[in-house]
């Protein structure tokens, strides 16, 4: 009984999404820290989503921020690793693919949102494929 409660208390703190952003950066790999950052934007997403279909515009704002803010603590915490992003991808290649599916979805959800309301998601999609470029520069860059 007593090995079963620690077990039963990592599964359902696994399985719960992140409360918020210093959930994520008390993470002290780095490179872990950058997918649970993603992960984080993810779930963020999907509240914004239905703070819009609710109509709070200052709550899906917040919520627009903070991904943008997970989308670059994910960034900085892959450049503070010190990693070399030609040799050891993983965790880049990761980070890329991720904010191209984030920003997948967020397109999908600007053509759902009213013309006058999309600016501030195309600001967030703007900014997160520049954080893409980069990473995908780092990856492809020239060896030193």
């Amino acid at each position: 009984m007593k090995l079963f409660a620690p077990c039963a208390l990592f599964l359902l703190t696994s399985l719960l999404p992140a409360a918020d952003l210093s959930v994520v950066m008390a993470e002290s790999n780095l490179e872990k820290r950058s997918e649970k950052a993603l992960k984080h934007a993810d779930t963020i997403f999907d509240q914004a989503r239905t703070s819009y279909k609710a109509g709070d515009d200052a709550k899906l704002n917040a919520k627009l921020a903070e991904i943008l803010e997970s989308i670059e603590l994910a960034k900085t915490s892959l450049d503070e690793s010190g990693k070399n992003a030609r040799r050891s991808p993983k965790y880049f290649k990761r980070a890329e693919i991720a904010i191209r599916k984030l920003n997948r979805r967020m397109d999908n959800f600007k053509h759902e949102m009213s013309v006058d309301d999309r600016e501030p998601v195309d600001k967030i999609m703007r900014r997160a494929s520049q954080i893409r470029d980069e990473i995908i520069a780092s990856i492809m860059g020239r060896k030193k």
